[in-house]
């Protein structure tokens, strides 16, 4: 059976030109496919030294060790920054950093009020003080603490840093942070008055 002898389509099953196409037919036909080998051009990686493994996956070196370690080292100097700077700027004497809107217009205390306290009294030593003013912060600073040393030794090995808080955790911190403020500003919780 030649070409001839074989019978023709029916006109409906496709197109009679290119011109009778959709554009997005036309785009779709005319795209390369995804299951074609990569021509030379296509399988030099664009960053140097990455290497092509089957299938297209690029593998990308790792960035130097001093670049992974930079930014954990310019967090770590920010915040030893502000603390110096806290240190030496007693907040115990006004004048020296704003006052907690919501303690200046309604008296009550908020989770943050006497964080800057807490912070001058942990430079200076006094871990009584700091938990006196407030107890939270002093958390938030070995958390950090711990965050922080994890963060570099994972930089170190070339892996990147994660901290994902799920939807319990943030409830978990924000009632914490809630009962802290409602227990401060209650009679009996005098005692954590900054």
């Amino acid at each position: 059976m030649t070409a001839a002898d074989r019978p023709a389509p029916p006109a409906a099953s496709f197109p009679a030109a290119w011109t009778d196409l959709s554009p997005a037919a036309q785009a779709q036909l005319s795209a390369p496919d995804p299951r074609a080998q990569p021509s030379a051009a296509q399988a030099q990686p664009l960053v140097p030294d990455a290497r092509l493994w089957p299938g297209g996956a690029v593998a990308v070196p790792p960035a130097p060790r001093w670049r992974r370690l930079a930014t954990p080292a310019g967090v770590l100097a920010a915040v030893a920054g502000a603390f110096a700077y806290v240190g030496v700027v007693d907040p115990n004497h006004p004048g020296h950093y704003p006052v907690c809107p919501l303690y200046r217009f309604t008296g009550l205390y908020c989770p943050g009020c006497g964080g800057l306290r807490s912070a001058h009294a942990f430079v200076h030593g006094d871990l009584t003080a700091a938990l006196h003013d407030n107890a939270p912060a002093v958390a938030g600073y070995f958390l950090f603490a711990v965050l922080w040393v994890v963060w570099v030794a994972r930089a170190w090995r070339g892996r990147p840093a994660r901290l994902e808080l799920g939807n319990a955790q943030m409830w978990v911190i924000g009632t914490l942070l809630l009962a802290f403020t409602v227990v401060r500003n209650l009679p009996f919780g005098a005692w954590l008055h900054p």
